[in-house]
């Protein structure tokens, strides 16, 4: 399980204004102690970056690869920042990402072959709408694997996102089940044996400070890891849902177990 810390994210007050500033530091001091944390990946989660966006993420991805080798995510729906981050990238980059909206699959998806990046593709239909059920998400990710190979990139590249959704909505505890069934299934349905991701938080969207979202994150986490999950884009700082990570991924390893992977 790769964990990829979604820490970094442009709305915190104090890294919004670092970003408004172009002032490193409170983004580094971040990236520093994510790094700290055991992540395996850093998302710049950049938002739309409706002005000056080319910039703001050079910036970004600059600060964080001045004091860090970790892979990258660029994280913005904003085509000309991710090509203006993929352009100073030093690091392993994964773009987040693209889905079946025509937008998306004219502006984001062509920068995954234009640099040979992996790309993240969402389990949503053209008009932007989640599948209520695995069913449906697993036709969506047909014609996503379909769009996706017109570029001619290797599909080891790419990655699915199957979407999780938050429990407070009506059918989000049904929605949860559907998105593990989904992860199963997929290399069935693909043919090959696909990487998955997801963003935990979005379980517990809307729960405020509730300390019982955090029992929830590790509970599902492990489940997702049991069903194949292969990343997770999450909180790195929420120490007990990362234990509950690597002790799902120790406890359904090939590897002979060892109390040092915990």
């Amino acid at each position: 399980m790769r964990l990829i810390a979604d820490n970094l994210q442009i709305t915190n007050p104090d890294i919004e204004k670092a970003v408004a500033d172009f002032r490193a530091e409170p983004i580094q001091e971040l990236v520093r102690a994510c790094q700290k944390a055991g992540a395996h990946m850093i998302d710049i989660n950049a938002g739309p970056l409706p002005r000056d966006g080319d910039k703001k993420m050079v910036f970004l991805v600059n600060a964080v690869q001045e004091v860090s080798d970790l892979p990258i995510v660029l994280d913005t729906t904003n085509p000309q920042a991710i090509e203006a981050g993929l352009k100073v990238a030093q690091n392993k980059v994964i773009i987040n990402g693209f889905s079946l909206e025509p937008k998306k699959l004219d502006l984001i998806l062509p920068l995954a072959k234009k640099y040979e990046a992996d790309i993240i593709g969402y389990l949503l239909n053209s008009s932007g709408h989640v599948l209520p059920n695995a069913d449906e998400r697993l036709q969506i990710a047909v014609e996503i694997l379909t769009e996706y190979q017109k570029t001619g990139l290797d599909k080891e590249r790419l990655i699915i996102d199957p979407l999780i959704v938050p429990l407070i909505w009506q059918d989000g505890h049904l929605q949860a089940g559907e998105v593990l069934r989904t992860i199963r299934h997929l290399p069935e349905i693909l043919g090959y044996p696909v990487r998955t991701i997801v963003g935990l938080s979005n379980l517990t969207a809307g729960a405020g400070r509730d300390p019982r979202r955090l029992l929830l994150e590790q509970v599902y986490l492990s489940m997702l890891t049991a069903a194949g999950l292969d990343m997770v884009l999450l909180n790195i700082f929420h120490t007990k849902t990362v234990a509950a990570a690597k002790a799902a991924a120790a406890l359904i390893s090939e590897k002979p177990f060892a109390w040092e992977s915990l």
